[in-house]
């Protein structure tokens, strides 16, 4: 049984965000048009769907980690480097609104439960839902790479 972490990222974040946008709990913002991810950006995602790819991100983050994660962590996990001009760079977390937002999104939405005190971590359902698209990316991967098919 193939699992989100034996798939390539890219392919896993774009089909689950293909799945959350069904979900009418998880919607970007009005402010999301406008906001940076971060202190350290300077202009805000010029892509759509940006809110859907960062959510289905977050959810492979709290697969990999299988333990609960807070938004302070999430911050840090989607920080980056602030170019400083002639100054030397410094690490910068991102924004925590995003973080926060989206987490609140996926636990409204079922896909994350709370751990009070500890932070968030998927749900079973959540869980499975990362698998299931795992599953059907893999199968995607073996009709275009026959020798993949050992990994089934």
């Amino acid at each position: 049984m193939v699992n989100a972490v034996q798939v390539p990222a890219e392919a896993l974040i774009r089909r689950v965000a293909q799945k959350l946008r069904e979900y009418k709990e998880i919607k970007p913002p009005q402010w999301a048009l406008f906001a940076k991810t971060g202190s350290f950006k300077e202009y805000p995602p010029r892509e759509a769907d940006w809110w859907y790819v960062r959510a289905a991100s977050v959810m492979r983050k709290l697969y990999k980690s299988g333990e609960p994660v807070g938004v302070g962590a999430m911050r840090v996990i989607y920080g980056g480097r602030k170019r400083r001009g002639s100054a030397p760079p410094h690490f910068r977390e991102g924004s925590g609104s995003v973080a926060r937002e989206i987490l609140q999104q996926l636990e409204a939405a079922g896909l994350v439960v709370k751990v009070p005190g500890r932070g968030r971590t998927l749900s079973a359902k959540g869980r499975s839902m990362l698998d299931v698209a795992a599953k059907e990316v893999m199968e995607e991967l073996v009709k275009s790479m026959p020798e993949l098919s050992k990994y089934m």
